[in-house]
């Protein structure tokens, strides 16, 4: 019964949510509130690239296979899907939120929750390592371009120069630091990451602070009604829904072995909560993201959960098979 529960951060983020709602920091204090949370988000990236090995970037080449159909997955198959969502405009779905689907779409893999329930079901660990933290380096590059090439369809502002811009700066740029850093500072990193947590949810809690106070003065709950929450989960659940059965059953098609369908089943299936609130700051800056990134923290808890129940399936066929092949032969 425990999987289906939010887990904390979950609980956090819609604390925050509510604060918002009701606290929202508006002039002056959102002002230095939202420099500090730049700032915030400058060192979440630097960690992300001192955390990464430079063992685990070599490695994500030798399995090169397994790695391109996971990025496929996360960067061709779910656009494609999105995008097959814009019937449900303006009908259906509203035009703003949408605009949140198709950002959730664009985003890159998730990191830890991909690799621990890899690890859960049996799946190949380290080539889950290599495409969930190659996932993220890509999508530094990728979300954004994909981001203006969907949004533009869709009706919405495309990429712009300053948002690259600021990409560079604000994201790029503490992450290559990082990276360069990495021989000396990453082990200690590595070791000390529940002292660091702090940095990595704290920077996400502040962002989504921020935008929801900004989405809220402007008006948000009286523009997004329960039946609007309702479509978004919905539409979240089927986008989830289609993109585990393909990468499960196409990954089967393909040959893989067990392990490997294991891990591109989880890894290409996840979109990452931690990566996307920063980047949607950055593209989106000036603009009301709360409506953006609302569809982006749904998905965030459902994935978990329908997640938690394949993995323990993954995990109980395993056993079964293992208790199976044990038995003598009669």
């Amino acid at each position: 019964m425990r999987r289906f529960l939010p887990d904390t951060f979950t609980i956090m983020l819609i604390a925050t949510v509510i604060l918002a709602s009701f606290f929202p920091v508006s002039g002056v204090a959102a002002d230095y509130f939202g420099l500090a949370t730049k700032v915030a988000i400058g060192l979440l990236f630097f960690l992300h690239g001192a955390r990464l090995s430079r063992d685990v970037v070599i490695k994500g080449f030798l399995h090169w296979k397994l790695h391109l159909t996971i990025l496929a997955a996360t960067f061709i198959l779910f656009p494609v899907i999105g995008l097959c969502a814009g019937v449900l405009v303006p009908g259906i779905l509203p035009p703003a939120l949408y605009a949140g689907v198709l950002f959730l779409c664009v985003l890159p893999s998730t990191v830890q929750s991909s690799i621990a329930f890899t690890s859960i079901a049996g799946g190949n660990v380290p080539a889950a390592i290599c495409s969930a933290s190659a996932s993220n380096i890509f999508g530094m590059f990728l979300t954004p371009l994909l981001a203006g090439i969907l949004l533009s369809a869709g009706g919405h502002a495309g990429f712009s120069l300053d948002a690259l811009k600021s990409i560079l700066l604000q994201l790029l740029a503490p992450f290559v630091l990082g990276q360069i850093l990495q021989p000396w500072i990453g082990e200690f990193i590595r070791a000390k990451r529940k002292l660091l947590m702090p940095v990595d949810r704290g920077s996400i809690l502040m962002v989504v602070y921020l935008a929801f106070s900004e989405s809220v003065t402007e008006g948000l709950w009286r523009t997004i009604s329960i039946r609007d929450l309702g479509v978004v989960i919905v539409v979240d659940v089927i986008i989830l829904a289609v993109v585990l059965a393909i990468t499960t059953f196409g990954s089967r098609w393909a040959g893989f072995s067990k392990e490997d369908e294991i891990a591109i089943t989880f890894c290409g299936s996840k979109k990452s909560l931690a990566s996307g609130i920063p980047i949607a700051t950055v593209i989106f800056a000036g603009q009301s993201i709360g409506s953006i990134v609302l569809p982006l923290m749904l998905f965030h808890q459902i994935q978990l959960m329908v997640c938690a129940v394949i993995a323990q399936k993954y995990a109980d066929a395993a056993k079964k098979l293992q208790i199976e092949n044990a038995q003598p032969a009669t």
